[in-house]
């Protein structure tokens, strides 16, 4: 008798648009399959001086995902699971309602927070307990901010729920923290894996708001009796995956090899690899890398980049100014552009939310006496060998820290659409670079459900079996002379800027 394949949904949230997947596992052929059902943008909201996640509009989302889900005829759903970014949070109050809508992480409420926090707490000390790397949008930065501007929000809060535990309480009812993204706070410890309530007190932060986390993989609810009769659908059971989406996007990562590094690429580049235990070494803490949070037991070794962000915001600029250029054309303009002419830190601090990423790459540039792009296409050509350049910078200490050489580099996510990148990231590394699958998060969410309901074993099991399923893209290095000139020109300018 022939096995019935396996339908689940997975809720993959970016910081700039989320989608509905279902995903089909035929078992018997070895095969993942997947129907993109629902794409949404994720527009930030600006009230007065505070940006804002418009968190409702967001669950509106989600509940006509469940809808077109069974619209398309797919009424054998098993499951379904949502996996966002990280660090943002919303605060319930003792009766389950939620206390105004999420901060954004690029708010400015944030901004000189970070060293109030390590003055009272210390560098060394904080990177001890949590192997968390310095971000000023980090939950421990937005809380302390809460505390100092916005006290009585606080102390109303009866429950601290990250985006994903948000969504999944409206759906379900029940309130649970998943752990992979519980680790993005800076407030868990690395070693215990639980919230540090030493750090907390210091800090003057409640403990008691924090809910114990749970592993990924665990079964967290079902949809509620008030969801199923307003859509119309059966109960559907809700699993925590690896809730924060570069933990899927890391199971995703079609490695046969067990040592690997990878690139999540979007609107954040996040690149590592992964570890047995975290890496809280001098010069782990020196280098600013974190350490977070996989599934099933296992660490990642990463650094957050800019990523494409620096695109996006330029090109949602020049559509201000009038100017509307596709994605695709801005590509094409920067391929014909002459290489190597500037470079920028992409983590330099102006980058974080300017008013005008354009004009700060060309301050950028000038700053650091280069030439200064002026065209579309100068600008994002700078932008993406800058990207690649600051990859072989962190690819080579994630080398150093973990003490494996990588023979080439994984990228998964849907900047692998972006062709140029992907070859430039091959001529700076000067290794091959296999690009592939585009959707890394909704596949790494969806094989954790079928791990959870126990149709794929383990993690190598699920790897294997996308690898299997979906192309990867080789990448071949070129120019190595020309690009070897560009790394250390690259390393200068960054040194005299604020490299991290």
């Amino acid at each position: 008798m022939v096995s019935k394949p396996s339908s689940v949904l997975a809720f993959d949230l970016g910081a700039s648009s989320g989608r509905a997947i279902v995903g089909r596992l035929d078992s018997e052929a070895g095969q993942v399959t997947i129907e993109e059902i629902h794409r949404f943008s994720n527009d930030p909201v600006r009230v007065g001086n505070h940006l804002h996640w418009d968190i409702l509009r967001l669950f509106h989302e989600l509940k006509l995902g469940i809808l077109q889900t069974k619209h398309l005829g797919y009424t054998d759903i098993e499951s379904l699971a949502i996996d966002s970014w990280a660090v943002d949070f919303g605060l319930l109050s003792a009766n389950g309602e939620l206390l105004g809508n999420p901060y954004h992480y690029r708010d400015h409420q944030t901004d000189y927070v970070m060293e109030k926090v390590i003055n009272l707490v210390g560098r060394e000390k904080l990177y001890a307990k949590t192997g968390l790397q310095f971000l000023q949008f980090n939950s421990i930065f937005q809380l302390y901010a809460l505390k100092e501007r916005n006290p009585d929000l606080l102390e109303r809060a009866d429950t601290f729920l990250m985006i994903p535990d948000l969504l999944r309480y409206f759906l379900t009812g029940e309130k649970h923290s998943e752990y992979t993204n519980s680790t993005t706070t800076q407030l868990l410890n690395a070693t215990t894996r639980m919230w540090d309530k030493e750090l907390l007190e210091q800090l003057g932060l409640p403990c008691e708001i924090l809910l114990n986390p749970v592993p990924s993989g665990t079964r967290v609810g079902s949809l509620t009796k008030e969801i199923c009769d307003e859509l119309d659908v059966a109960s559907i059971p809700v699993i925590a995956v690896g809730e924060h989406d570069t933990a899927s996007a890391v199971v995703a990562v079609p490695a046969l090899e067990e040592d690997f590094a990878f690139l999540s690429c979007g609107t954040w580049s996040l690149l590592g690899t992964e570890t047995k235990a975290p890496i809280l070494t001098e010069p782990a803490l020196a280098w600013n890398f974190t350490n977070e949070g996989g599934v099933y037991g296992t660490n990642r070794l990463l650094k957050n980049i800019m990523g494409l962000w620096l695109i996006q915001e330029c090109k949602r600029t020049w559509e201000k100014e009038g100017k509307s250029i596709s994605f695709t054309e801005l590509v094409r303009l920067a391929d014909q552009v002459k290489p190597f002419q500037s470079f920028i830190d992409p983590d330099d601090d102006m980058f974080l939310n300017p008013e005008h990423m354009p004009k700060k790459i060309q301050q950028y540039c000038r700053d650091t006496e280069q030439i200064v792009p002026q065209t579309e296409g100068e600008i994002v050509r700078c932008i993406l060998e800058s990207l690649a350049l600051k990859y072989r910078f962190v690819l080579e200490r994630t080398e150093q820290l973990s003490g494996t050489t990588y023979q080439g580099l994984h990228i998964v996510g849907g900047g692998i659409q972006n062709e140029l990148l992907c070859q430039l990231t091959s001529n700076a590394i000067q290794r091959e670079v296999w690009a592939g699958p585009v959707e890394g998060s909704a596949l790494g969410n969806l094989v954790v459900q079928w791990i959870a309901l126990g149709y794929i074993a383990n993690l190598r099991e699920a790897r294997k079996l996308i690898r299997n399923s979906f192309p990867v893209k080789t990448y071949i290095p070129e120019d190595g002379a020309g690009w070897q000139e560009a790394y250390a020109t690259f390393c200068q300018v960054a040194s005299r800027s604020r490299v991290k």
